[in-house]
């Protein structure tokens, strides 16, 4: 009588719950076989692991090899039940296949998504050789084509792994063509074409000549806010990089009130209250500070409910970076927006009794001083305020 052998369940693939003959893993860590997950991505466009749900930072299809070669032994060993061993995987791509793909692609614009796929697996590898694919797909990004297309052309890019130095040198001469068309992804594309632009945006603009950064499109804000706002869909890596765009674009004077206008401040407030993270806390504060050096951005702030409280929460729990942007933001408060209402409010949500603490830890002398002069700066509102711990009053700087 024949016994039949389980096949282990791992072996699996979570998507047609057969044997895996190919397993490869994606950005969330779950394996699948190659050509299912293939399907899911590809031919059905979803942009979701199909076992978590969680959307996915990049479609980069990893070959699991070790899992491959525990499958390959187990069918060897029940090879009597009549198994398939398990084929082995396509060979990468050649300089002359390459070479092949990028012909027929400019000769068949058809088929220039195909070639972008079946390029990116081994574009990491390309730039060392001369083989035009940098060029290629950065004209098909310029172009301003189909957003599937760019985007296509997006994750290649990034697979290229540019230097600062060809990144400058696609960008000059080139600055508003790249700008509109990563804008137009990031306005019309999927969940993932707007992560892919607003990661390669933060490439492009710790290059650009600050005089074409401080012209930007206000849309821009608009858009990256739009990201920040989303919890659920976009990568905590994604946030990041587009805190860093924020950063980089709101060292410019002028795109200061582009920023407080579209809802930057607001949205900024939300993020630095739900995170925990210090890279991105420090991102925030940094921003905050920048867009609180304008009119505009300090009225925002003080308009949310919880900004003034959060940006003090902030205080000797993130870093030493943090505290300090912390501090400058509850100056420019202080000198610009200091009515009775803001000073009482200062109070109410514990901003003064944080800045009376720093005077009696171990703290930079810079930072002592800032906090020194916001604590005189309304000393007749402050000395005295009932909710203040008196062993923190007692600190209080004198005339």
């Amino acid at each position: 009588m024949e016994v039949e052998i389980e096949v282990p369940s791992h072996f699996l693939c979570p998507i047609s719950m057969q044997p895996m003959k190919d397993p490869v893993t994606i950005s969330t860590g779950i394996t699948y076989d190659r050509e299912s997950i293939q399907r899911w991505l590809f031919t059905c466009k979803r942009t979701t692991c199909p076992v978590t749900k969680q959307p996915l930072s990049a479609t980069d299809l990893i070959p699991n090899h070790t899992l491959r070669r525990l499958i390959h032994s187990w069918y060897s060993l029940n090879s009597h039940h009549n198994f398939d061993l398990i084929p082995t995987p396509n060979k990468p791509l050649d300089r002359l296949q390459i070479v092949k793909l990028l012909n027929d692609a400019k000769t068949h614009p058809q088929n220039q998504i195909t070639c972008l796929r079946s390029i990116r697996p081994v574009a990491h590898t390309c730039m060392e050789d001369n083989l035009g694919v940098f060029e290629f797909v950065t004209r098909l990004i310029m172009e301003e084509n189909e957003v599937d297309l760019v985007t296509e052309a997006l994750m290649v890019l990034h697979h290229l792994k540019l230097t600062d130095l060809k990144i400058q040198k696609l960008v000059v001469g080139n600055e508003v063509r790249l700008l509109n068309a990563l804008l137009h992804v990031m306005r019309f594309g999927s969940v993932q074409s707007r992560s892919h632009a607003i990661t390669f945006l933060r490439s492009v603009f710790k290059v650009m000549d600050p005089g074409h950064v401080s012209g930007v499109n206000p849309e821009l804000f608009n858009q990256t806010v739009r990201i920040l706002k989303d919890n659920v869909s976009h990568s905590q890596q994604t946030i990041k990089s587009s805190l860093e765009v924020v950063v980089e674009t709101v060292r410019c004077g002028r795109n200061r009130v582009k920023a407080a206008e579209s809802g930057m401040v607001l949205v900024l407030v939300d993020r630095l209250i739900e995170s925990s993270d210090r890279r991105a806390c420090e991102l925030i504060l940094v921003a905050l500070e920048q867009i609180c050096r304008c009119a505009v951005g300090r009225a925002k702030l003080v308009e949310h409910a919880a900004g003034l409280a959060a940006v003090s929460k902030k205080i000797l729990r993130v870093s030493h970076v943090g505290s300090d942007r912390a501090v400058r933001i509850l100056g420019l408060v202080c000198r610009f927006c200091g009515s009775c209402g803001v000073v009482q409010e200062m109070v109410e949500v514990g901003v003064v009794s944080k800045l009376c603490l720093m005077i009696q830890i171990d703290y930079s002398d810079r930072t002592k001083e800032r906090v020194k002069e916001i604590l005189m700066l309304h000393s007749r509102a402050w000395k005295d305020a009932s909710c203040v711990p008196a062993h923190l009053l007692s600190s209080y700087p004198s005339l």
